[in-house]
């Protein structure tokens, strides 16, 4: 076979596509469309398995004008389960082992999974993980009947021509893909299994949500990359702002799922009139406006993960950032009508060669639209539709490096009042302190109502950087690697910006994106110390006392709960406790001796109640 010339695959390996069906390898991006449906002629295909003498239905997928929709059977499998993966190896980690889960080593699923695939007729992508320059060879292994998982994984990495490609490839991920097992091995439940072996990163994917695999295992990989080479690839959208008066800056906006990233690179949303509800008191249901003439023009750098690699980092200095994927997973819940976020629509509903829709409904040969999102099974539109949109198709897109001159972190915050405290006590910006800001990346609040998972119960944790759930190693080591990497880019400023609630006010995503107005125009001026208050609660450091942008002042109530009538300092301080004992409670698993001595030092403030002075000194804030 022509492909086991082009890629060099280990013996085991080579087996399988020797021994398989049939192989196919797309050589151009046209060539996915037509397998995903069965045929060229196909306007429809159903993604069946047989489960035990019984075919069982995973999805169905539809030819629709501007690409192929896919909607999932199970509501289950229409978003990502936080706990799907299981490390196979022996190497370090603090992630579940499939040894202690199942009782039983991996090698002998690993080689029935093996032996599946050698019966199929198989699609093997050639692509490169982390984006086209820094990218590492990597490949897929899948039914060819789920092409449609094959399209999307071409959309989110590099995909290459393997004809094209000059020298040796030789995979350092390799992705297989075996759906059946997910019903006869885990109880239908999204699992998928990663293997580091000395000279290969395997990932058995017993599901086909691309969630925990295509996107967030390929995320894991970068991640174990980093954690053995000393540098991190953060969970992180990106935006190069530029005002009307030609300023340009750079936000970098973290978070768990949920937290706003791919919000950050929206442009604000208006009501038909032009004006911008920036808040709604729940109590009265008075609304809020706020008009901004000439917005700042949006340049997007990246929509979840970003590449801070050593090579490009000067000590002391902003943090130097870029892509780390070829295309965005892009949730669009927030999009219910036409016309709620036209930047997007346009280029969802016309684009220049087909995208990937999932859990949004489609018909054959008309347009699949945006707002109208797959009905779950209780009656409800499904929480998590998603489009995977090949960065090139983005209008302004920046490739190459920038500094970081803002870094943001994104909360989903549950209302707070009086009478029903909660964690929902952030203003519309909080200044953190470098320690602080480390100390939030450690706890990374999963946060309220939060759409893109299956569902948790009050304020959990997404783990360490917030990108914990994708990680296979140790979490004392990316919490040093996160401490080292904010102390050598103390020129960058960090913020934390809550979305959904203020207090008892419905703020939506607007904090982050007026603050991204506030900040651009503002650009490098420090901060006057009578505008920049200590926060009631010394785990959110500053917030501002006032705030005008466009000339208009924004309601005190907004950048400090406190003082809104239905809060006040009562249920504030209430609500403080609340978030204080989540943090200590998850810092928790950090304190033990591998930590550096700066990090203990910075969780014993934390864990002794110390005063906002006690995380300056530790290390100090330029603002």
């Amino acid at each position: 076979m022509a492909i086991l010339s082009q890629i060099q695959f280990p013996e085991d390996i080579t087996r399988v596509i020797t021994n398989c069906k049939s192989v196919t390898v797309p050589k151009e991006r046209s060539d996915f469309v037509p397998l995903a449906l069965g045929g060229a002629d196909s306007d429809r295909f159903e993604v069946c398995y047989d489960v035990g003498g019984t075919m069982v239905s995973e999805a169905n997928v539809v030819r629709c004008k501007n690409g192929v929709a896919v909607n999932y059977t199970e509501d289950y499998m229409r978003r990502r389960d936080p706990d799907c993966l299981i490390v196979a190896d022996e190497q370090p980690t603090d992630k579940p082992r499939y040894q202690d889960v199942y009782k039983k080593d991996f090698s002998a699923l690993r080689e029935d999974t093996l032996a599946w695939l050698a019966q199929q007729d198989l699609i093997v992508v050639p692509f490169l993980a982390g984006g086209r320059d820094n990218g590492y060879q990597a490949a897929l292994i899948a039914p060819v009947n789920a092409t449609f998982f094959a399209c999307g994984l071409a959309g989110l990495q590099h995909f290459i021509n393997i004809d094209e490609h000059k020298g040796p490839f030789v995979p350092k991920v390799i992705i297989f893909l075996a759906p059946p097992f997910r019903h006869t091995h885990f109880d239908g439940k999204q699992i998928v299994v990663h293997n580091r072996t000395p000279d290969m990163y395997e990932m058995f994917s017993y599901n086909l949500y691309p969630g925990p695999s295509a996107k967030k295992g390929i995320y894991g990989f970068l991640l174990d990359i980093g954690e053995r080479e000393g540098w991190v690839t953060a969970h992180a959208s990106a935006v190069k702002i530029i005002t009307p008066y030609e300023n340009e800056i750079v936000f970098m906006h973290e978070g768990a799922s949920g937290g706003g990233k791919s919000e950050m690179c929206e442009s604000i949303h208006r009501e038909p009139d032009g004006k911008i509800v920036y808040g709604q008191n729940l109590a009265t249901k008075e609304k809020f406006y706020l008009n901004i003439e000439e917005p700042c023009e949006l340049c997007p750098v990246a929509d979840d993960m970003v590449l801070c690699h050593p090579d490009m980092q000067t000590v002391g200095k902003r943090l130097v950032i870029k892509d780390a994927e070829d295309g965005w997973f892009l949730r669009v819940d927030h999009i219910k009508e036409y016309g709620t976020e036209p930047f997007h629509e346009k280029i969802f509903t016309h684009p220049s060669e087909p995208l990937i829709f999932l859990n949004i409904q489609g018909v054959p040969t008309a347009t699949c639209l945006v707002w109208e999102h797959t009905i779950d099974s209780d009656g409800t539109p499904c929480p998590n539709p998603r489009v995977i949109l090949p960065r090139r198709l983005v209008p302004r897109v920046v490739s190459e490096p920038v500094e970081v001159d803002v870094r943001s972190f994104g909360v989903r915050t549950p209302p707070c009042t009086a009478e029903l405290p909660t964690y929902g006590i952030l203003g519309m910006v909080q200044f953190l302190p470098p320690a602080l800001a480390w100390l939030w990346r450690l706890v990374a609040p999963r946060g309220h109502n939060n759409p893109s998972i299956i569902e948790t119960e009050g304020i959990t944790s997404e783990g360490v950087g917030s990108y914990w759930p994708f990680v296979t190693g140790k979490m004392v080591n990316h919490a040093n690697l996160l401490l080292e990497q904010i102390r050598n880019s103390l020129a960058t400023r960090f913020v934390l910006i809550p979305n959904q609630h203020i207090g008892c006010y419905k703020v939506g995503f607007m904090p982050q994106w007026i603050m991204r107005e506030y900040l651009a125009r503002r650009g490098s001026a420090k901060f006057k110390q009578e505008h920049l208050v200590p926060a009631r609660s010394s785990l959110l450091g500053y917030c501002l006392d006032q705030l005008k942008v466009d000339g208009q002042y924004i309601r005190k109530a907004i950048l400090r709960p406190e003082t809104q009538a239905e809060v006040g300092l009562e249920g504030y301080d209430r609500g403080a406790k609340i978030l204080s004992n989540f943090i200590k409670r998850e810092i928790a698993k950090f304190n033990v001796p591998e930590l550096s001595s700066m990090g203990q030092e910075i969780l014993a403030c934390c864990l002794n109640d110390a005063p906002l002075e006690e995380y300056l000194r530790i290390i100090p804030m330029r603002y």
